[in-house]
C-alpha cells in the first residue's frame, strides 16, 4: 500500500518510516548542536508592539507555514478562534487544488484562513502563535521535510491594517534577535484563499496515529499548551464537529 504523507510523493509504507526515523536522528542531532528546540525559543518571543484593536464581531486571518495540517490543528486549539480551513493562496483559483499545489508551479501555498473573535484574541496574538509555535519562520522553501515554495513561511493580509502589523512585528523579531536566523516570512497582498479538498480537512484529527503527525504535527500542540496555557483550548475547533 502506497502513502501520500511527505507531501506529494508516494511512498511505500517501509520506506515512509525509514524516511522518518533518519529525520529523528538528524533532528535530534541537530538540536543538541542549537542548544534549543524552536519550542525552548518560543519563551522568548515578545508580544507585538502595535495590534489590531476591533469590536467587530468576526475576522479572518490567511496564514501559510509549512504543511497545512499541522497550521490548521494548532489554531483549532486557540481561543477565540471559531473556525479553521485549510486550502490554498498565493495562485489562481483554477490551480487551488492539492496535485497542482504540490508541483510547486502555481504560485499557491498551503494555507490555512482563520476565522476569530478579535474581542476575545487579537491579530497579533495570533500572529505571536503563528512565530513561535506553527511553523520555523527562519527556515526558507519549506518546512521540515517537505520542500519547495507550496511550504513557504508567508502571510496573507486581508487588509491594509493586517498588512502592516505583520511587517512591523516582522522587524520587531529581527530586531529582538528571538531567533538564530534570520526571518524569511514574505508579505502578500491581496491574494484569494480557496478551500482544500474535505479530506485534508481536520486531518491530524482524523489521522492522529499516522507517523507523519506524530512526528511532525503533534508536537506543535503540545508546544501551544505548553507556551500558551491561557490561549489553548482543550476541545479543538473541528470543521466537521
Amino acid at each position: 500500500m502506497g502513502n501520500k504523507d511527505l507531501h506529494g510523493q508516494k511512498w511505500s509504507t517501509a520506506t515512509l518510516y525509514l524516511l522518518i526515523a533518519a529525520a529523528v536522528v538528524v533532528g535530534g542531532l541537530a538540536l543538541s548542536f542549537a542548544g534549543e528546540t524552536p519550542a525552548h525559543k518560543a519563551t522568548r518571543i515578545p508580544k507585538p508592539l502595535h495590534d489590531i484593536a476591533s469590536t467587530e464581531p468576526s475576522q479572518k486571518a490567511v496564514l501559510a507555514g509549512g504543511c497545512f495540517w499541522g497550521v490548521q490543528a494548532v489554531f483549532q486549539h486557540v481561543v477565540g478562534v471559531t473556525s479553521v480551513t485549510s486550502g490554498y493562496a498565493g495562485g489562481t483559483a483554477e490551480t487551488a487544488t492539492y496535485e497542482l499545489t504540490e508541483t510547486g508551479k502555481t504560485d499557491h501555498a498551503e494555507a490555512v484562513e482563520i476565522k476569530f473573535d478579535p474581542k476575545l484574541i487579537s491579530y497579533g496574538r495570533l500572529l505571536e502563535i503563528y512565530f513561535s509555535v506553527a511553523h520555523d519562520p527562519t527556515q526558507l522553501g519549506g518546512q521540515g521535510p517537505d520542500i519547495g515554495p507550496q511550504y513557504r513561511s508567508v502571510i496573507f493580509p486581508r487588509d491594509e491594517a493586517q498588512a502592516a502589523v505583520a511587517s512591523s512585528y516582522i522587524r520587531q523579531l529581527n530586531a529582538s534577535a528571538v531567533f538564530d536566523r534570520p526571518i524569511v516570512t514574505t508579505i502578500e497582498r491581496k491574494k484569494p484563499f480557496y478551500p482544500a479538498e474535505a479530506y485534508h480537512q481536520d486531518y491530524v484529527y482524523n489521522n492522529p496515529g499516522q507517523a507523519y503527525v506524530r512526528l511532525y504535527e503533534a508536537p506543535k500542540i503540545e508546544a501551544l499548551q505548553r507556551l500558551y496555557p491561557t490561549l489553548y483550548r482543550e476541545k479543538p475547533i473541528l470543521s466537521v464537529p
